[in-house]
This record gives C-alpha cells, sequence and structure tokens, in this order.
C-alpha cells in the first residue's frame, strides 16, 4: 500500500496511476495540522486503516495532484553516517546516526537551494529511509522490524567542508532533505536489504547500489537509535548511503531518485551564485571513505574542482 500526501496535504492512497483522495474518510486526521496528518495516521493506524483499505472515494489521475513529502516535519529526522560497506566485504561498520533538520524537508518536484556559503562543493545522497510505526525505546534487533510502518525516499543533500562533516552547518539548511514521493507500506517491502538504490543527475546515472552492502542490519540500526532516543510514530531514519557514486549537484540540475518497489520523484536545483563543478562521479570522495572503511590513513581530503573561480 502506498500512502502520501498531495495538493494541500490530503492524505491519499495511491493506487498505480490513480490517487483516492482520503479527506472523507479520515474528518479525524485532516483537523490536524497539514504537516502532521501522515504521522497522524501512521500513530492511530489500527484505528483508521480499514477506512483506508476500504474507502469509496472516487479515484483521480495521479497526474492531476501535486505530490507533497509524506512527512514534511518529522518529530525526528535521524541519517545514517558511513552506514555502508562501500563494496568492501570485511569492512567493519560501527552503526551511526546524526540528526538533521526537519525543515530541510522538501518533497517531489521542489527546488534544492544551495545557500551561498563558500563551500568547496555541494553533492547529493540517495538514501532509503524507514518510517516508524510505533513507539521503540530500548528494543532489541528481533523486535525492530515489527516498529517499522513503511519506507520511502530520502536524498540527503550535503554542504562539504563547512562543517565537521555531518553537523548542522554541513547538513541542515532548509531544501536539503527531499523525501518522497509517499510511504510504502512494510508489507510489501519483505526484506530491505534486497533494494536497490538509484540516483540520476539529469540523465546521467550516479548511484546504484544495492542495500546488502550495509554494514549493518536493518533491524541492528532501529534497535541501535531507539537505545539513544525514543523513536514515535512518523519518526525517519534514513539509513545513509554507499558513497560511490556520489557528486556534485549545481544550478539547473534534475536529480532523480528511484528505489523501487517503492517508486522515485525528482526535484530541481537552483544556486543564486551560479557556482559551476566539474561533473560526474567526484571519485576523490569516494576513495577518501574507502580508505576510511578500509581502516587506512585519510591524508589530505579532496573533493571534485569548482571551475568558476
Amino acid at each position: 500500500m502506498k500512502l502520501g500526501l498531495v495538493n494541500d496535504y490530503i492524505p491519499a492512497l495511491i493506487e498505480g496511476t490513480s490517487v483516492k483522495l482520503l479527506s472523507d474518510d479520515l474528518p479525524e486526521i485532516m483537523a490536524l495540522p497539514p504537516h502532521a496528518r501522515l504521522a497522524g495516521l501512521i500513530e492511530r493506524w489500527d484505528i483508521f486503516s480499514s477506512r483506508v483499505t476500504d474507502t469509496v472515494s472516487p479515484s483521480v489521475a495521479l497526474g492531476s495532484v501535486i505530490l507533497r513529502a509524506p512527512l514534511p516535519r518529522p518529530a525526528k529526522l535521524l541519517c545514517g553516517q558511513l552506514s555502508f560497506r562501500e563494496g568492501v566485504a570485511e569492512a567493519k561498520v560501527k552503526p551511526a546516526f546524526f540528526l538533521k533538520s526537519s525543515t530541510s524537508v522538501i518533497g517531489p518536484g521542489e527546488t534544492v537551494e544551495l545557500p551561498t556559503v563558500d563551500a568547496p562543493v555541494f553533492h547529493h545522497e540517495a538514501e532509503l529511509a524507514v518510517v516508524i510505526g510505533k513507539r521503540a525505546k530500548s528494543i532489541t534487533p528481533a523486535e525492530a522490524m515489527d516498529h517499522v510502518f513503511g519506507y520511502t525516499c530520502f536524498m540527503d543533500m550535503s554542504a562539504r567542508g563547512v562543517g565537521h562533516g555531518t553537523s548542522f552547518q554541513d547538513k541542515s539548511y532548509d531544501t536539503f532533505g527531499p523525501m518522497g514521493p509517499w510511504v510504502l507500506t512494510a508489507d510489501s517491502v519483505p526484506d530491505p536489504h534486497d533494494l536497490q538504490v538509484r540516483l540520476w543527475v539529469d540523465d546521467e546515472l550516479r548511484q546504484d547500489y544495492p542495500m546488502s552492502d550495509i554494514g549493518n542490519p536493518v533491524a541492528d540500526l532501529i534497535a541501535y537509535a531507539s537505545s539513544i532516543a525514543a523513536l514515535e510514530p512518523g519518526d525517519v531514519l534514513a539509513l545513509g548511503v554507499n558513497h560511490q557514486g556520489i557528486g556534485p549537484i549545481q544550478d539547473g540540475d534534475t536529480v532523480r531518485i528511484e528505489i523501487e518497489p517503492i517508486g522515485g520523484f525528482s526535484v530541481k536545483v537552483k544556486d543564486v551564485l551560479g557556482r559551476r563543478w566539474e561533473r560526474g562521479v567526484d571519485t576523490r570522495l569516494a576513495e577518501v571513505v574507502l580508505r576510511m572503511v578500509r581502516g587506512e590513513p585519510l591524508g589530505t581530503v579532496e573533493f571534485s574542482p569548482r571551475l568558476d573561480r
């Protein structure tokens, strides 16, 4: 089942190329603030699920609605930090998350606005994200997947070299968290480790990696996060990225993510300064991350050259 928010943040059931608007079925949810509606539905799913599955609302065409981020202001937006083995079979990866501002979230078709901060480069990171369905506090990995409501696609846009890599000033600019196009419920994803994450910049395939490369099972990551802070319905855990394939984003780019069977969406990039970088994969950063997972000395960190200096 695919659940999202459309138009004026109306909860919707997406079925193929059709959409059923659930405003008449869920008046209690519609009474919530617009950004809280899908989270509220998730929190009370045991009460409202039958109204969704049994809805007789007429369908409208998917192309006739505006898709919004399904969870526009999650109470917690956690992002995995160095979560993947990067193709190094012997890599030892420790669970780690950082917090990204919820105001970074935008939806399909919206625009990532690069700040005027003097960053060496801005990067895309395509990620699978877990949506929490019920409260989880200090749970075990064996319990963790029972707390998952579903999955969505997430782009962790990043300013490099501004802070310490995953600090507030690197990650939390407004518009730096595209999410969507909806939430696919967990019963449609037997094993998230079987999924493939892809991202294109314009027509160039940049990222194409399997979730099987993740350094710790998804259940372990959820349990680890819950040992630090209680996870609540509607919280989002973006699981991190394989860095082999990351590259610059710049003014005029169209960036598209796709994770089947969830789906995909695209956003535009705008930079009022019109800065330009060498296009393609940032092999310099990719090599730095490989050295990190291998436990080798890092040396000097360099990024794709900026061309307009």
